[in-house]
């Protein structure tokens, strides 16, 4: 069974796991997928891999990355984990959210956290260690779960579009319309409706893209992709959103909800941004099917 043990005794992914991909992407080649599931492909053999096994654990938002006789050790526990000046992953992945990533960015101007990770008042401390966090900007409707929650207890505003308003109806500042805005200085809030009606992503510095569940970094094709089977409000709008917007995008990394995050120089990451408006623009309707998602 792909959720059993690799070796008797040691660590598994227990029956407990959505297959959100997070456990894949922070410990590759130790944890990989079969049968729809996340599996240990092999028990950690030295310090670096059992780090790597530690940051999937205390990511899976089902923690399901268990060993019959060991727990997992806080020393080891990474989060916020840097992964570029000024950029943390928060880790601690949210059930209430579909075990959505989450991220902070640590700017002059006060500090950003984008979608949220489970709620816990020390992991609150932690994050605001790296300095006050003046904005929690929300993606969408499916990650809004801890948003109010962070943002009350960072004394932050708590950013929506007016799209997915009903999921977050106390949100202190709504973005309206399909026209960029800046919610900070150098931080535009792209609207982008598609994955659902209020999808927005933000775009730091031309340098840091945060897309929600609008469009990841896919491992299989080695290019920026879209989840066409999870899109709940539509697809030819997110065809047009696309097209409207891909001139206007400039960024080096892709920072996604759910799927990989890659760093490309900008002009490449540009030349995949429209190729995946032109791919885009073939796709039709099809039912909501999770299982269909290849990451």
């Amino acid at each position: 069974m792909p959720n059993a043990p690799s070796e008797p005794g040691g660590w598994y992914v227990d029956d407990r796991c959505t297959n959100c991909d997070v456990a894949r992407q922070l410990a590759p080649g130790l944890i990989g997928e079969a049968e729809g599931v996340s599996r240990i492909l092999h028990q950690p053999r030295n310090a670096e891999e059992l780090r790597q096994l530690h940051a999937a654990a205390y990511a899976c938002h089902t923690r399901s990355i268990r060993h019959p006789l060991r727990r997992l050790d806080p020393a080891l526990d990474p989060y916020p984990l840097r992964l570029d000046e000024g950029l943390y992953f928060c880790g601690h992945n949210s059930r209430r959210t579909a075990g959505a990533n989450s991220y902070l960015l640590v700017r002059r101007s006060g500090n950003l956290m984008v979608d949220t990770p489970r709620w816990s008042a020390e992991l609150a401390d932690r994050y605001e260690a790296l300095g006050p966090v003046t904005d929690v900007l929300l993606t969408h409707r499916d990650h809004v779960a801890h948003g109010r929650r962070y943002a009350d207890r960072f004394g932050a505003r708590l950013w929506i579009h007016e799209g997915d308003l009903a999921y977050a109806p106390d949100a202190d500042r709504v973005l309206r319309g399909t026209d960029p805005f800046e919610v900070a200085p150098g931080v535009v809030a792209h609207p982008l409706p598609g994955h659902t009606e209020g999808s927005v992503l933000y775009v730091a510095d031309e340098r840091y893209c945060f897309s929600g569940d609008s469009f990841y970094w896919s491992r299989g094709t080695q290019d920026v992709e879209v989840a066409q089977s999870v899109t709940w409000y539509s697809i030819e709008a997110l065809a047009a959103s696309l097209a409207r917007s891909v001139d206007r995008l400039r960024f080096e990394w892709l920072l996604p909800g759910h799927g990989d995050r890659q760093y490309l120089p900008a002009d490449e990451m540009a030349e995949r941004m429209r190729g995946l408006a032109k791919r885009v623009r073939a796709l039709r309707p099809e039912p909501v099917d999770f299982t269909a998602v290849r990451w």
